[in-house]
């Protein structure tokens, strides 16, 4: 049985749905600006960035609460579009 946690964003969420959504909303390039990890920075793909964040809890830390603070400011869960 899954316990209901209200205080946590990220409950039932995966990391590749995460990812995925970050991706469409900013590209790699952006990506790359917001969180300077390498595998978004060259070659960058969903594959090879999920083996990285999986092995690397800092950078998936990070990749968490970029998600957290995308959502949090487009709550319909389209992609939101920064002000340029």
């Amino acid at each position: 049985m899954k316990e209901n946690q209200p205080n946590n964003p990220i409950h039932g969420v995966k990391l590749a749905d995460m990812l995925n959504y970050l991706y469409e909303t900013y590209g790699w390039e952006e990506l790359g600006n917001r969180i300077n990890i390498r595998c978004f920075k060259f070659e960058p793909s969903i594959k090879s960035s999920l083996v990285f964040l999986r092995r690397t809890p800092w950078a998936k830390e990070q990749v968490q609460q970029l998600y957290i603070e995308t959502v949090e400011r487009n709550p319909k869960g389209k992609p939101y579009q920064p002000n340029k």
